[in-house]
This record gives C-alpha cells, sequence and structure tokens, in this order.
C-alpha cells in the first residue's frame, strides 16, 4: 500500500460560523489576510517535504472561492513542489478540467511538471465540485461530456509526436495541437480519477485509470469500488484489480497515545464541521441525475452529510471516514476498512486540516510513517489483487 500526505491548504482564520451564509463561493475575500496566508503556504510546503523525508507519497488538489482550499492553481503549488523535493511521487487530484476552457493548456502544464520533477508525476482529473460551477461560470448540465472529451483531448496531445493534429469535438476545437514539451514519462504519466459516485466509477474501470473516492466511508466506498470492479471486468481488462488501482481518503491523526490523537484529530474535524454551504450551491441544477436527486427528495444522502451533523471522532472511526488512535489502533482501523470494501492501494491521508498546528501536523505525519506504514506495505503489498467485498471478507484481511 501507498500512502500520500495531503492538505488542502485550507485558511481557518474565519469570523464566527453563525455570521456568514456560506464558506464557499460568497465569503467575502476582505477575511483573507496576505501575511497570514504567505505564512501558511509555507508551513503546508514543509510539511509536504517532510512527507518526503519519511518515505510518503504527496498529494495536492485544487479549489476555487473558498477558505476549506486556498489552491485556486494547483498546478503552480506542484510546480513549486516539483523542484523542491528530490524522490516523492507528486499527485495532483486533480484538475478539474470539465471546467477549464483550454485542456491543451492543462496537457502543457502538466507535461512540464513532469519534465521538472524528471517523470514523478501522478496526474489526477476531476469533474469539479457543485459549489464551483457558479465559481467556474460553468454549465452544470454537461460537464460530464465536457469532462471525458477533455481527458480523450489531454491524452492525444500527450501521446501524439509526429506534429500538429486538429480536434474539432462537441465542446472543444483547435486547429493545431504540437505540445512542448511533451512528457517525461511514457506513454504519458499514470492518469487517476476521483469520483464518488458508483455509475461514475463504472466508468473509470472501463478504462482501467485509478479510482480514488474521498471520505465515502464502509459501505459508500464498497460502492464505488465494487462498481469500479464491473467496469474493469466488463472492458475485458482481467478478471481481479490490482490493488494500486484503487486509493480511498480519509482523515488520519496518529499518537504515542490516545489523548494525544484524540486531540490531533478533533482539530483535523474542522474540515467537515466547517463546509457550510447553502443548497443552491451544493447541488445547482442539472449536475447530478434526475434519479439521484429524486433518491434525495426521498430522503438518501451522501454518508459524509448525515456524519457531518452530529460529527465526532468517535463517529468518524465508526464511519470510516477517520483513522485515529495510536499505531496499533489506526491499523486496526484500515484493516477493517480494507477488508470491508475488498482491497485497495492507496491511502490518500488528509494529515492536516483547520486548526491543527504544524508541529501537531509533523507529528502525525511522523507517527504513522514511521510505526503504522511499514506494517501496511508489508501486509498490503502493490501486487495484491482486490475482490468483491463480500469474497474479501470470506477470506479474511489479507488479499492476494
Amino acid at each position: 500500500m501507498k500512502a500520500w500526505h495531503f492538505s488542502e491548504n485550507a485558511y481557518h482564520y474565519l469570523p464566527p460560523r453563525e455570521t456568514y451564509d456560506s464558506i464557499r463561493v460568497t465569503l467575502p475575500n476582505r477575511i483573507y489576510d496576505p501575511e497570514k496566508g504567505a505564512a501558511l503556504y509555507d508551513r503546508f510546503l514543509d510539511e509536504w517535504l517532510v512527507a518526503e523525508e519519511e518515505g510518503m507519497g504527496i498529494m495536492l488538489n485544487e479549489h476555487h472561492q473558498t477558505a476549506t482550499c486556498v489552491d485556486p492553481a494547483a498546478p503552480l503549488m506542484l510546480a513549486a513542489l516539483a523542484r523542491l523535493t528530490k524522490h516523492a511521487r507528486l499527485l495532483i487530484l486533480g484538475n478539474p478540467i470539465a471546467n477549464r476552457r483550454q485542456p491543451v493548456r492543462v496537457a502543457e502544464e502538466m507535461a512540464m511538471i513532469d519534465i521538472l520533477s524528471r517523470g514523478r508525476l501522478e496526474c489526477g482529473f476531476v469533474r469539479g465540485v457543485p459549489y464551483e460551477i457558479s465559481a467556474a461560470n460553468s454549465n452544470p448540465v454537461r460537464s460530464n461530456e465536457r469532462h471525458w472529451e477533455a481527458l480523450d483531448l489531454i491524452i492525444k496531445a500527450w501521446t501524439t509526436h509526429d506534429g500538429p493534429f486538429s480536434h474539432e469535438g462537441r465542446f472543444f476545437h483547435h486547429r493545431m495541437i504540437n505540445i512542448w514539451p511533451r512528457p517525461y514519462q511514457q506513454p504519458h504519466p499514470p492518469i487517476w480519477i476521483s469520483t464518488t459516485s458508483p455509475s461514475g466509477a463504472a466508468r473509470v474501470g472501463t478504462r482501467g485509470y485509478v479510482q480514488a473516492t474521498f471520505l465515502t466511508g464502509f459501505d459508500g466506498t464498497r460502492a464505488v469500488f465494487d462498481a469500479y470492479r464491473r467496469g474493469w471486468r466488463g472492458a475485458g481488462l482481467g478478471e481481479h484489480v490490482p490493488a494500486h488501482r484503487l486509493a480511498y481518503s480519509a482523515l488520519v491523526y496518529t499518537a504515542d497515545n490516545e489523548a494525544a490523537a484524540k486531540a490531533g484529530a478533533e482539530k483535523l474535524l474542522w474540515y467537515v464541521t466547517s463546509n457550510k454551504v447553502p443548497r443552491h450551491f451544493a447541488n445547482p441544477p442539472g449536475y447530478v441525475p434526475t434519479s439521484a436527486n429524486l433518491a434525495m427528495l426521498r430522503g438518501a444522502e451522501h454518508p459524509l452529510s448525515a456524519f457531518a451533523r452530529g460529527a465526532s471522532v468517535e463517529a468518524a472511526i465508526e464511519g470510516g471516514f477517520m483513522f485515529a488512535g495510536t499505531p496499533d489502533q489506526v491499523l486496526r482501523q484500515i484493516r477493517k476498512l480494507y477488508s470491508h470494501v475488498g482491497g485497495f492501494g492507496h491511502l490518500l491521508i488528509m494529515g492536516q486540516a483547520g486548526f491543527l498546528e504544524h508541529d501537531e501536523t509533523v507529528a502525525g505525519i511522523r507517527h504513522f510513517a514511521r510505526h503504522v506504514y511499514p506494517a501496511l506495505q508489508e501486509e498490503f503489498p502493490d501486487t495484491a489483487l482486490t475482490f468483491d467485498a463480500p469474497a474479501a471478507q470470506r477470506v479474511g484481511v489479507g488479499v492476494a
């Protein structure tokens, strides 16, 4: 199993929650203090470098017009990390290409970062969260179609080496595409896609890209991974899915005693409890299928939404959204989810959020890397194959 340190670069110096309607889109940027923001960027970069020192991968993402993630241009941060780091794999998860006007520019940026890092890029693509439809001035109705057309165009730009080609698609039109530089890795960097829905995961499975899901808990993650496996098999890619094609993201905090672990974990919960967003931003018309809206009207909701109303460390661990405690406790919690979902090969660790200070973040990274990570690497090798969850539960945790 591969572990990645992840931070959303949040700006947590905010007024009382009751004084604003939404932490996303409309929160006035007069609240942002550039001096404090500059110091936060310095510490986040330092924390990623600590993760590299401890043998972990580095992950970052991008969001817009929000205090929850003050990284609106992840390629810029990734370029800095490509030069500052020496050996860590660099995962961007990801580029919100459904909201971008120029996919060829994305192909150029990612190829350049792959060259700067000498082939250490793991390139993730996302549709983009619903909160950012307004911020991107984008149409939610066709965002899925835009996403896949943009991705196919990017891959063709990476892999065409004999001079210009043209693209006349439904959403994008380019007469002369011939990117310089081309990627360091051939035929192109590994591709990741994130989705929290089974329908989206099934489509990713047919392509064989790495599937990542975020904070979907026990049953939500199993549904996503099982759908990916069905897509994989239906496309004729094999009976069993290699573990390194599946990734799960959770809040993680490890310490040498339960009290310190709980204190750190409670600060991480800011990521869940701070996400105050009105319905018209959370579910813009056309973003999800009609069937999904009907299900919501009948009471269905994302597992994280139900948890957020009564968020606690204990409830987060119970739901599979968080792994927290001593090294032995964290290892047992990861094993439990691994068995329930049928296995996975990447753990994307949100190890910093909200009011977790720099020294606390570094302590959490080091405790995990030194006392949990070696056991995960030994117990769940990259060569492991993943099975449907019920079969995995029958044969036990160690699926290989």
